[in-house]
């Protein structure tokens, strides 16, 4: 089945694809690999998921801002490429967490936006290469930011 076919099967919506919020681009491709710049979790309604992960939010409120993450994300493929079809896998995930200095469960709150990667584009091509980490602020205060590496289709 097609990325867009997993998509309407799961019956997700996408929120609206940000625009970007300095200087720099949404996407860039190269050959046929596509850049995406880091994203926060942008709702449906176009409000943030914000806080600290460890104080504001628990770990499975921030796994949900992962995962919602990885929807903008895909808003933003969809809105750039005209369909995420085009994305034959992914290469490298970083996550961002804005959390406590105690926290320590980064890798679980980013498995949000792996494993709906994994959902779309399976195991062979949905998982790729990945950091996890922890960060004293994110902008705005959104509870999640991540960049990612795709391939494209030839």
């Amino acid at each position: 089945m097609s990325a867009e076919g997993k998509l309407k099967e799961m019956g997700l919506v996408l929120p609206p694809a940000p625009p970007p919020g300095g200087v720099y681009r949404p996407v860039i491709i190269t050959g046929n690999l596509l850049y995406l710049s880091g994203h926060g979790p942008v709702r449906e309604d176009g409000s943030l998921i914000k806080g600290k992960v460890g104080i504001d939010l628990d770990k499975d409120q921030g796994k949900d801002a992962a995962r919602q993450v990885a929807l903008t994300m895909l808003s933003t493929l969809q809105a750039q490429l005209g369909s995420i079809n085009k994305v034959k896998r992914v290469i490298k995930v970083l996550g961002m967490v804005n959390s406590s200095l105690d926290f320590e469960e980064h890798p679980y709150v980013i498995n949000g936006c792996s494993e709906l990667f994994r959902d779309i584009w399976g195991e062979e091509n949905g998982i790729g290469s990945r950091s996890a980490v922890g960060f004293g602020s994110l902008p705005g205060n959104i509870a999640v930011e991540i960049e990612a590496t795709f391939e494209l289709n030839q």
